[in-house]
């Protein structure tokens, strides 16, 4: 038979079970605690629980503490609210200890232990119950008292996941910063060698035009001075055939 249907039997059961004692079936209750608790000889601690109930909070809720000595079987009742008022029994070593912090109308059944020593290590139960809403779990939790309080494995590994996750954020951030430098770097050049060609180009284009200006004159002064040279040998030319004649 699979988990769900053996879970759906359950309920039919129950539902069943509470129409035969003429209760009306609800919700379960539900009860929460801390898993751990810690402190220091002679400090004070704070054993919280809060619940929920699919009822309104009725005056006959009742909320019970247990407490179970560390290496024993035995489960004594240390705290008992009832009909509105709270109740700490006078078995056991929390008589004078034992303070009443709790609020049933705000869902809170929380209890406080004064002047902690080694013997209260061990595990507290807390268990609600707001009739018609009589069905669900107990919670417990551990407390261990120390002469100091140990610093907790996942406060030392929540530190190391933490540095580690700074570290590469760092690494991260530094080398964006390298890249977007070597990228303004590289435009930067870029438009360097762009204002370099550019300023190339109008230098040649400002030579061409010059020596196409310069070309008109240099063929001028060339037919100038060839005119020039050949009025000169005609000259000559006639300076000779005179002298010829007057020879004659």
């Amino acid at each position: 038979m699979s988990q769900g249907a053996r879970d759906s039997g359950s309920l039919i059961f129950l539902v069943v079970l509470l129409a035969a004692l003429g209760l009306s079936p609800t919700l379960a209750i539900h009860v929460y605690t801390h898993r751990e608790v810690y402190g220091t000889v002679g400090s004070h601690v704070t054993l919280s629980c809060s619940f929920w109930s699919s009822e309104w909070i009725s005056e006959d809720i009742s909320i019970t503490w247990h407490f179970q000595a560390e290496g024993s079987r035995d489960s004594t009742s240390i705290f008992h609210y009832a009909k509105g008022q709270p109740y700490i029994d006078d078995v056991g070593t929390f008589k004078e200890r034992m303070e009443w912090v709790g609020n049933p109308y705000r869902k809170d059944g929380s209890i406080v232990i004064h002047n902690l020593d080694y013997t209260d290590n061990g595990t507290f139960t807390c268990d609600v119950k707001n009739p018609p809403d009589i069905v669900g779990k107990s919670s417990q939790v551990t407390l261990y008292v120390f002469e100091k309080v140990p610093t907790r494995y996942g406060v030392v590994l929540g530190s190391i996941i933490g540095g580690a996750l700074l570290l590469v954020i760092v690494v991260v951030v530094l080398v964006y910063l390298i890249r977007y430098c070597w990228f303004r770097r590289q435009a930067a050049l870029q438009r360097r060698l762009s204002t370099m060609e550019k300023g190339k180009l109008q230098r040649s284009a400002k030579d061409a035009s010059k020596r196409s200006r310069q070309a008109p004159v240099l063929y001028a002064m060339l037919d100038h001075s060839r005119s020039t040279k050949a009025a000169s040998e005609k000259k000559a030319k006639g300076v000779l055939g005179d002298s010829r004649k007057e020879k004659k």
